[in-house]
């Protein structure tokens, strides 16, 4: 069984964003693994071992990212590939999806495409079912539980997340997954996946190494503006009980037009 898992380096949750000119710029935060895309590593990671499966982690970015594959190696991934080419800069969902199709194809016999849920940077979330729809696969989105893999049948029984509960799903192989953080916590990267990931020589795809042509994005950005500074104000109410300082409350949203 093999199985692509697709992650995304993204500048560290904590780091503060700023405009600087037209460009967006992070500061000195360090550019990590997508927290969402180690959840989809460990997912591929447990269908694999409970498949004889393997596992071939894919990026598409600069020549950075090799960091974001150096962590799923590290936690485990047997390979990893990067989909890196200078026609690829303002890709959007709609390009990465067609480009992530087409490395698909270019690996052969993938029997699932896994995702994390979204990216923390552009949080779209829609890129797992914009691949599926390229290649004509079924998409299960959101999944919390694999519950079967038929190999010889090329089925799949998954759980799915949802805000009501849970969705008990079938589908055939091939087939496209995002993973919830439902699926579990991540492994922690072994000393010896570290050393080996750091070691690791990672191949580069370019777009004619996929047999693909540079395709335009559905979505561009004329201008970046950064939002005007706001002067946020409080004010504590008190009283001698929680009713009198209900009262006021109320009488102060009143007061000021919210109802």
């Amino acid at each position: 069984m093999k199985i692509a898992v697709f992650v995304k380096q993204v500048p560290d949750s904590a780091a503060k964003i700023s405009l600087e000119g037209d460009q967006i710029s992070w500061g000195d935060a360090p550019l990590v693994i997508n927290p969402w895309d180690e959840y989809a590593v460990e997912a591929a990671l447990q269908i694999a071992e409970a498949n004889n499966g393997e596992v071939i982690a894919l990026s598409m970015g600069e020549e950075s990212a090799q960091e974001a594959l150096k962590h799923a190696l590290a936690m485990g991934c047997g390979e990893a590939v990067l989909i890196s080419d200078p026609a690829l800069a303002s890709a959007d969902a709609s390009v990465a999806a067609k480009i992530f199709a087409a490395a698909i194809e270019k690996m052969a016999d993938v029997d699932l495409a896994i995702f994390g849920k979204q990216a923390i940077d552009s949080d779209t979330g829609v890129t797992t079912a914009m691949t599926a729809r390229v290649l004509a696969w079924p998409a299960i989105t959101l999944v919390s539980k694999v519950d079967q893999i038929g190999v010889a049948g090329k089925t799949i029984s998954a759980e799915r997340s949802t805000e009501e509960g849970s969705q008990s799903l079938k589908g055939q192989l091939p087939a496209v997954l995002s993973i919830a953080k439902d699926y579990g916590e991540p492994r922690y990267p072994s000393f010896m996946g570290i050393r080996k990931a750091s070691k690791a020589e990672i191949p580069v795809w370019s777009l004619a190494d996929i047999a693909s042509e540079a395709v335009d994005a559905l979505v561009t950005w004329p201008e970046l503006v950064a939002p005007p500074a706001q002067d946020d104000k409080h004010e504590m109410i008190e009283g001698a009980s929680a009713q009198e300082i209900a009262e006021k409350l109320a009488d102060k949203i009143i007061a000021e037009g919210v109802l």
